[in-house]
């Protein structure tokens, strides 16, 4: 009873929290004002403006600024010119701060106007940055790169930072960490400053790098005066980082501090987050009932704000019952998300943006296909089908091919489990044209990867260019300056000229470093996009060479062996793409698969060859790794067209031996007509598919021995001096 009063006034102060804060968000109005310097009253940009509760905006080129707030709320004015000012909002009248001690820098009338004129364009590029950012990379760094171009030859380094930091945040939105990284710190090097640090923080915990988020992120715990939005993000990102690093205790320790924060200053959505957060840190540590009562908390904050947040949480907490195997509170919930997504104007919720779509976005056709599942996992199959087909539907009306591969593969596993195998054939066949889908669909989507990485080299490369021509114009304007000093330090020049000369000498080393460093990463980035792609072209004949022979089988009626192929088959097929987004899987991985396939080709021609597959029980086969269905194609070459076209039974053998401790060999020999004999024997259309076949594995062993130093060699060689058989020879080094 008393544990229930509890739990009652627990709610009570989170329904409390809740109406207060919606109360105080109706309250708020947009504040204008500017700030000034006291003695001369000259517009200060880029002065930080930010309120107690967490808004944030900064000063354009005149000084102005306009904010998000409400009466009672302390504005806070940051800057490096000047100490932090803090003035109350008593009423909507503009606010007009005149800082005292600020001292423009002083200049002739036409380089003040000429200055003045540079600074408020290049704030204003800046803005046009802002709003640009998160729906046009392409137009937002045009904007960075104009507002950069604008600082001339003594560009103001306050300004520069500013720059780099907003093009940094471009590239963390965009999911660029690298070059988000690389701006952010190239922003310190000009200027320090608590917010470039924490996006530094931020872009390192969203790029793995947990070590050094935690080590510029630490000494910011230090800082005072902290706007308690940065202070919120500054704990959550510790805690972030921490807990990549498995501290999940200290984590923990973390998410409630910034909670605490949040909560007293009523910033609701990061009062979610953490409490989110917290619960998937007791979750992880299998905390399960301190999990479940703060993913309750998130759930019900969430039905305070807007529609999109609550079902992001409720498949949070959906996702935790399944794990938990509360298969019947998973579907209850997960319906609720249906109900709440169908009333939304866009079928989709979650973080993306249209640069780089997110594959965990929030969908229709995602949640139907999880609520199949759960069912599945009660062995409900009837209650299954309808979600997994309104699965399948939902998808390809969104042209969501993963989720319809996924969904109709499970159709199909359904129906055989029921025993109607004649729909589970017809879905098993959707699923391979799906995949065949997927497989084209893949290959674009890497085409288009490949172009958007290249342009977004090519405007990077313009930024840094840019940058360069600016330190190479402030040294040229140094060494003007210097040189009307020669007439009165004759003795000074010399040494001047020899530092002129080193520093071009070091700026042109400099120079020709990363251009080298940047074609070297580059040319590693294509490699892999040339690996992925060949990966991906699987020869289809073999698919549906199998089908026919599922069809002969069901044609003679014999449904036990259909099945047992169709079985086996599948079992291929699924490993084949599992592996298919690897570059290496271990070589025990790699023998089973073949085992497997030689097992069906032997039962489609079993008049046509034996086989025999030796592994030297003393070879550790663990320890080595091969890249994915590199032998299959030379198996595949050995039975159709050496063993089939052998008069008399022929023989498949493959021997694993081990040459030395770092090396090992894998052999496949047969006895068949011989590689001349069969060259004679085929097709104009068959040539060009064994051409187009070993091509591409000679394309992969040569891309792969260049990114892990001769890893694998292959020879072939006749088998016998009369030219018939083949022998195939791969000899493959450890790691």
């Amino acid at each position: 009873m008393v544990k229930g009063k509890h739990i009652f006034f627990f709610f009570l102060i989170v329904f409390y929290s809740g109406f207060s804060q919606v109360n105080n968000e109706r309250l708020s109005m947009e504040i204008t004002g500017s700030v000034k310097g006291k003695e001369n009253f000259a517009p200060i940009s880029g002065v930080e403006v930010s309120t107690d509760k967490g808004s944030y905006t900064t000063t354009n080129g005149l000084g102005e600024f306009k904010i998000k707030a409400s009466i009672g709320d302390i504005l806070i004015f940051e800057s490096l010119e000047f100490e932090p000012v803090r003035h109350r909002i008593t009423s909507d009248e503009e606010v007009d701060v005149l800082v005292e001690g600020y001292i423009s820098k002083r200049s002739s009338k036409k380089e003040k106007s000429i200055s003045s004129r540079n600074i408020s364009n290049h704030q204003r590029f800046l803005d046009s940055a802002n709003v640009y950012k998160r729906t046009d990379l392409e137009k937002s760094i045009d904007f960075i790169a104009q507002s950069i171009s604008q600082l001339g030859k003594r560009g103001n380094r306050n300004e520069l930072s500013s720059s780099l930091t907003i093009l940094g945040e471009i590239y963390l939105y965009h999911k660029q960490y690298d070059l988000a990284i690389t701006n952010f710190r190239d922003a310190l090097e000009h200027r320090e400053s608590s917010k470039t640090k924490l996006l530094l923080g931020k872009a390192y915990v969203m790029n793995g790098d947990f070590q050094n988020a935690e080590s510029i992120l630490t000494p910011l715990l230090e800082v005072k005066n902290m706007i308690p939005f940065q202070r919120v993000e500054l704990y959550e990102n510790l805690g972030d980082a921490v807990k990549g690093l498995s501290k999940l205790n200290e984590a923990v320790d973390f998410y409630k501090e910034g909670l605490q924060i949040a909560q007293k200053n009523q910033i609701s959505p990061k009062v979610i987050d953490l409490n989110s957060k917290i619960a998937d840190a007791y979750a992880s540590e299998n905390r399960l009932v301190e999990a479940e009562g703060f993913y309750n908390n998130s759930l019900n904050l969430s039905k305070k704000v807007a529609p999109e947040r609550l079902i992001e949480e409720n498949e949070k907490v959906a996702d935790f019952y399944n794990q938990e195997n509360r298969y019947e509170d998973e579907i209850q919930l997960r319906k609720k998300s249906l109900s709440g997504l169908s009333q939304l104007p866009r079928q989709s919720v979650g973080r993306e943006n249209k640069a780089l779509p997110s594959p965990d976005s929030i969908t229709a056709q995602r949640i139907n296909y999880k609520i199949a599942n759960a069912y599945i996992a009660q062995d409900k199959l009837d209650e299954a089908i309808p979600y997994l087909e309104r699965s399948i539907v939902e998808a390809d009306s969104e042209d969501d091919l993963v989720v319809q591969k996924d969904a109709t593969r499970k159709l199909s596993e359904v129906y055989k489990y029921k025993g109607d195998f004649s729909k589970s054939l017809e879905s098993y066949q959707d699923y391979v044209a799906v995949v065949d889908s997927l497989y084209v669909k893949k290959e674009q989507e890497i085409s288009r990867a490949a172009r958007f990485n290249r342009e977004i080299a090519t405007k990077q490369n313009r930024i840094s260019s840019l940058e360069q021509e600016r330190q190479l114009s402030q040294s040229k304007y140094s060494l003007a300056v210097t040189e009307q000093q020669l007439f009165e330090e004759t003795s000074k020049r010399q040494k001047w000229i020899i530092y002129s000369l080193i520093f071009g000498l070091v700026l042109m080393a400099l120079t020709t470093f990363l251009f080298y460093r940047s074609g070297k990463q580059q040319k590693l980035a294509n490699n892999l996009l040339a690996l992925k792609s060949l990966r991906t072209q699987m020869n289809p004949h073999f698919i549906f060479n199998a089908l026919n022979s599922v069809n002969n089988y069901i044609a003679k009626s014999d449904e036990r062996s259909a099945n047992r192929f169709l079985s086996d088959f599948s079992v291929l097929m699924r490993s084949v793409l599992e592996n298919s987004e690897e570059d290496f899987i271990s070589l025990s991985r790699e023998l089973e698969l073949l085992e497997l396939y030689v097992k069906l080709e032997h039962s489609r021609f079993s008049d046509k060859f034996d086989y025999e597959i030796n592994i030297d029980k003393k070879i550790d086969i663990d320890a080595f790794e091969i890249p994915p269905m590199l032998l299959q194609p030379y198996i595949e070459n050995a039975i159709w067209h050496g063993l089939r076209y052998k008069e008399e039974k022929g023989f498949l053998k493959i021997e694993v031996n081990q040459i030395n401790k770092e090396l090992l060999e894998i052999t496949i020999v047969d006895n068949g007509i011989g590689r001349k004999k069969s060259a004679a024997l085929k097709t104009d259309n068959q040539k060009k598919q064994k051409s187009k076949g070993m091509g591409n594995i000679k394309k992969r062993i040569q891309i792969l021995n260049e990114m892990y130093k001769n890893k694998v060699d292959v020879s072939i060689s006749n088998l016998n001096e009369d030219q018939t058989g083949t022998k195939v020879s791969l000899k493959l080094k450890k790691d």
